[in-house]
């Protein structure tokens, strides 16, 4: 890592290392197994910053890069990928999506107070019968006067209940709608406080069990046309470019969680004797750990050159779409060896190993499937698909 990063970046990293120990550690076993998450670790995160890393000091951010946000993603990660997740949805799919599409009065109503942490802030396209296919949203909202009236439902929404503000994208064109055009969704800054607005909190969950996942439901609910973000017409572009950076988000904490299973393992391994030596002695379990190490580098990597893209403002939907492949299926395979390792034990919440692969299987689903994901590759390399060469800069950002 030493070698891609500045010495502020490696600075700001183990920061953020210190933070997670302090904060998100302690308690994690409990918290997991009861499913019960501390809402004290949100706002301890917007006391020191991290809900507003890449956004300007302008409003309200520290006004760092790129690099910083995917540095902050794999330090959470490494502790537990609810940390994480909350820095994906408020800062990868909202903030950034504010501060990119956002009005000036809507960047000084919306984005300030959640850079600064004293709100949270979270994103809403999936629904119960519309994941992968965007197109399929059955959410409407229709103009009467200065108003929208919003109707639909959103689910696995990351922070549904706690979210003070909602990116909300919703049809506003029957006609498209029933054509199954994208072309006619749009997006909405909505508030949880407003009338009609229903969170609700879903349970059983499989892995991160530490974090807040749910529904929303929208039930006639008046949205002011001022908070519509960007145009009428623009609602699914928002979507993939706020996608763009949350999958940048997934794919760097993922190396975390690999990065998190490689220590592990490797300490199990240098404690655990079977037939009279270490277990890391065996050629099988070399053969695991060396994976570990692979994925590891190759993840770093994918992640550095999507950050020196997003940098420079420059488009990198193919090589965020890969990265997020890569990782997410790397690091559920480093998670599965990192159990064969513990062997038995690994099988238990006795070591958290069992929580790294319960955890890692989410995001191979989220944010675009890995069959998406590979679908999009194949595409851009058959010449099927391309991202015109245009800047994607975020005004008043240094980068």
């Amino acid at each position: 890592m030493s070698l891609l990063y500045t010495k502020d970046h490696l600075e700001f990293y183990a920061g953020a290392r210190d933070f997670a120990k302090r904060v998100v550690e302690p308690g994690l076993r409990e918290r997991d197994q009861d499913a019960k998450p501390d809402l004290n670790i949100y706002r301890k995160m917007g006391e020191d910053g991290y809900l507003g890393v890449c956004i300007p000091e302008k409003y309200g951010g520290l006004g760092l890069d790129y690099h910083t946000l995917a540095l902050l993603s794999e330090a959470f990660e490494y502790s537990d990928t609810s940390a994480r997740v909350i820095i994906s949805v408020h800062n990868g799919l909202h903030s950034l999506a504010l501060l990119q599409w956002g009005t000036e009065a809507q960047k000084q109503q919306y984005l300030v107070p959640i850079a600064q942490g004293k709100k949270i802030a979270t994103f809403c396209l999936t629904e119960p019968a519309a994941g992968s296919d965007v197109a399929g949203l059955q959410t409407f909202a229709e103009k009467k006067g200065d108003r929208y009236i919003l109707n639909g439902e959103k689910i696995w929404i990351s922070l549904s209940t706690v979210a003070d503000q909602y990116l909300v994208m919703a049809y506003t064109d029957r006609q498209k709608q029933a054509a199954r055009d994208h072309g006619g969704i749009s997006a909405f800054v909505v508030e949880r406080a407003w009338k009609g607005v229903k969170p609700y909190d879903l349970h059983g969950k499989l892995g991160v069990r530490a974090g807040k996942t749910g529904g929303v439901a929208f039930e006639n609910v008046e949205i002011p046309t001022e908070n519509m973000l960007g145009q009428p017409d623009e609602g699914f572009k928002i979507s993939m470019s706020a996608l763009d950076n949350g999958r940048y988000t997934v794919a760097a904490g993922c190396v975390g969680l690999m990065k998190a299973s490689l220590d592990a393992s490797a300490k199990y391994c240098n404690e655990r004797t079977t037939f009279k030596k270490p277990i890391g002695k065996h050629q099988l379990v070399q053969q695991m750990i060396a994976y570990m190490r692979q994925s590891i580098d190759v993840g770093e990597l994918l992640i550095w050159k999507c950050g020196e893209s997003k940098n420079k403002g420059l488009r990198c939907t193919r090589e965020v779409s890969m990265a997020k492949w890569t990782t997410t299926v790397t690091s559920q395979q480093c998670a599965d060896h990192a159990i064969e390792i513990h062997g038995a034990y690994g099988y238990s919440n006795e070591f958290p190993v069992e929580r790294f692969w319960r955890n890692s299987r989410g995001a191979v689903i989220y944010e675009g499937t890995k069959e998406v994901h590979q679908i999009m590759q194949a595409e851009y390399a058959l010449g099927y698909r391309e991202d015109h060469a245009l800047r994607c800069e975020l005004p008043g950002w240094p980068g």
